[in-house]
């Protein structure tokens, strides 16, 4: 028997006041792969990551995250043990300015958790420590890099110990060198703890050295042009608009 995906897709639809976004997405992520949502900027990248979480509304089709449908969520207790079981890491890091990175961390222990205050700490100087972080923990996020606040966030997204982890754009506004190092900090934790990873990027290098499957959506065809393993993407998509994403030749 088949092992239940992580997530499963059925015809997903997003719409803004009269404007599809896009529309008639399916696919499944598998238990412990680093599936990727690439595509153009404007096409709906994180729009879709959003959906999937519930933070944006469907027009039409289903999600299921971890075998339960987030939307036919009974009460908002079966939704909170749902989301509980999930970690976001947003774009720009979305760290709090007024607590060091260790309180950052915290947080969510202290939401969701009956834990000590000792226990707590514990637990966030572990996370740190596990993204490269140890060292920086009483830190301000105004006194660390942008590649530091990305790892920051993933490390919070991580405090709960989530099965499924969503990076949103990980690598934008970061240089070559500290994009390679956060693409391998992502491998690892796959690997090492087999945690499942949904990332959004358009980075195309990340893409590569990070993805296990990928989806591809298009902005003017208004949902999915691909599907598969990216670098086979790369070698044998006959769509025009996929070859001229992976081999970065004008449209």
């Amino acid at each position: 028997m088949a092992e239940e995906p992580v997530i499963r897709a059925e015809g997903l639809a997003v719409a803004f006041n009269g404007n599809t976004v896009f529309r008639d997405v399916t696919f499944e992520v598998r238990r412990g792969e680093i599936f990727v949502i690439l595509g153009g900027s404007g096409c709906g990248k994180s729009t879709l990551l959003k959906a999937l979480i519930g933070l944006v509304p469907l027009a039409a089709g289903r999600a299921f995250l971890l075998g339960e449908e987030l939307a036919a969520a009974r009460d908002d207790a079966t939704r909170r043990a749902l989301l509980r079981r999930i970690g976001v890491m947003w774009q720009s890091g979305a760290l709090f300015g007024s607590m060091t990175l260790a309180e950052n961390v915290e947080l969510p222990l202290e939401e969701h958790t009956a834990l000590p205050r000792p226990a707590r700490e514990a637990l966030a100087r572990a996370k740190l420590g596990l993204v490269g972080l140890g060292d920086a923990a009483a830190r301000l996020p105004a006194e660390i890099s942008g590649g530091m606040a990305k790892r920051a966030g993933i490390a919070r997204a991580m405090a709960l110990d989530p099965p499924l982890l969503f990076l949103d754009e990980p690598g934008a506004g970061l240089d070559p060198i500290t994009s390679a190092g956060l693409d391998r900090l992502i491998v690892d934790i796959a690997r090492d703890t087999g945690t499942t990873f949904v990332v959004v990027t358009h980075e195309l290098q990340s893409i590569l050295a990070i993805g296990d499957r990928c989806i591809m959506l298009d902005k003017q065809a208004r949902g999915m042009i691909a599907e598969g393993d990216p670098r086979r993407l790369r070698e044998e998509s006959t769509h025009p608009t996929v070859r001229a994403f992976f081999r970065r030749e004008a449209a």
